[in-house]
């Protein structure tokens, strides 16, 4: 009896989780619409430099060229602000005919209010569509920290933590494409993030349904106390700064392990985050 309970209750979760695989909008490349961006540039790029005092700088290091992976550490929750405000200064610098991708979870990709971003080039965040995106010629943004770093508790705001995944590391690889670390701050000071919530996820089965291993608690406009953040919230205009890194070339990437690449690509990104840092007087005001 007890076999064929966890037999049933595993034929159940099979089939959500392909519920919810099948509703995520296979990866369509053309989707990105440089004319749409270019509509929409001048006024998203306003709104980000007034309410958040976008600072990026670097962008002179990427390649002008040709594929190139952008590792990033993250911040903000559902809403975060470091990959909108990165978004318009790259399509601002480089022109939106360059082909520039963006990966996000599945949910934030399958959510019908939030279909404008696929426009901007985001896709679902896996392998295939990273490689796709590559091979095409295109720059990749890549967060390899996930659901896992972008609801650290904000007092750990200023840790570069991926939770150990390196799979940028192997794609790169594969790929042949240089890897450009993108460091920022001030995203997780747009809400004051309190705990992952890895146990409630847990709790909930969400990590084996959804590929959720957070549901994170927070304090954020407009709900008070926010449980998951699903519904999203609206950010505090804390001031976002970002620093492009020296890039990783093909040679340095075929040099050594996986591992030791990985600390290499994270320790960059740190003392740039780092740098950052030091620059900011005060939480939200910067």
């Amino acid at each position: 009896m007890a076999g064929g309970s966890g037999r049933r209750w595993g034929d159940l979760l099979q089939w959500a989780r392909q519920q919810v695989a099948d509703r995520v909008p296979r990866a369509d490349l053309d989707q990105r619409d440089p004319d749409y961006i270019r509509e929409q540039l001048p006024g998203t790029w306003l709104l980000a430099s007034l309410y958040f005092r976008a600072d990026v700088r670097g962008l002179d290091r990427i390649p002008p060229t040709g594929p190139v992976l952008l590792v990033g550490n993250h911040s903000g929750g559902n809403v975060p602000p470091d990959t909108f405000v990165f978004t318009l200064a790259f399509c601002s610098y480089f022109g939106v005919e360059r082909p520039f991708y963006q990966l996000a979870h599945n949910l934030v990709v399958s959510a019908p209010p939030l279909g404008w971003l696929r426009k901007f080039g985001t896709v679902a965040a896996n392998h295939e569509n990273a490689r796709m995106a590559l091979e095409s010629g295109a720059a990749l943004l890549v967060y390899p920290g996930g659901d896992y770093e972008v609801f650290r508790p904000s007092w750990q705001r200023h840790r570069v933590d991926f939770g150990g995944r390196m799979g940028y590391v192997r794609l790169a690889r594969d790929t042949g494409v240089p890897i450009v670390p993108v460091a920022s701050v001030g995203g997780q000071e747009t809400a004051l993030f309190l705990d992952r919530g890895q146990w409630l996820a847990k709790a909930l089965m969400l990590d084996k349904l959804l590929r959720l291993k957070s549901v994170p608690i927070s304090l954020a406009l407009p709900w008070g106390l926010n449980i998951s953040d699903l519904a999203g919230h609206i950010p505090l205009p804390a001031k976002i700064a970002i620093e492009v890194q020296k890039p990783f070339g093909l040679d340095e990437i075929a040099d050594g392990t996986d591992e030791v690449l990985h600390a290499r690509v994270t320790e960059r990104l740190q003392a740039g985050v780092d740098r950052l840092a030091a620059e900011r007087r005060f939480p939200v005001i910067g």
